[in-house]
């Protein structure tokens, strides 16, 4: 999965802020309420324009980022 089908950046949805695609919503917002304590079910809840796939797909990618930065 490539990352811009995941996220996206637009100088004019919130001010240019790293989005899921197709939403408004930060992708900091899902590493910010995951290290909250916040369940992954609940994000989802909380933030119905995002898809199971993006988060999950999300986590992937960053997930391999660290792993490039330790190797």
């Amino acid at each position: 999965m490539r990352s811009d089908q995941v996220f996206s950046r637009d100088p004019d949805v919130l001010s240019g802020a790293v989005v899921f695609t197709g939403t408004r919503v930060p992708a900091e917002a899902l590493f910010e309420n995951l290290a909250d304590g916040m369940s992954l079910d609940e994000f989802l809840e909380n933030f119905p324009t995002v898809q199971r796939w993006q988060v999950e797909a999300a986590l992937h990618l960053v997930t391999e980022r660290v792993d490039r930065l330790v190797a």
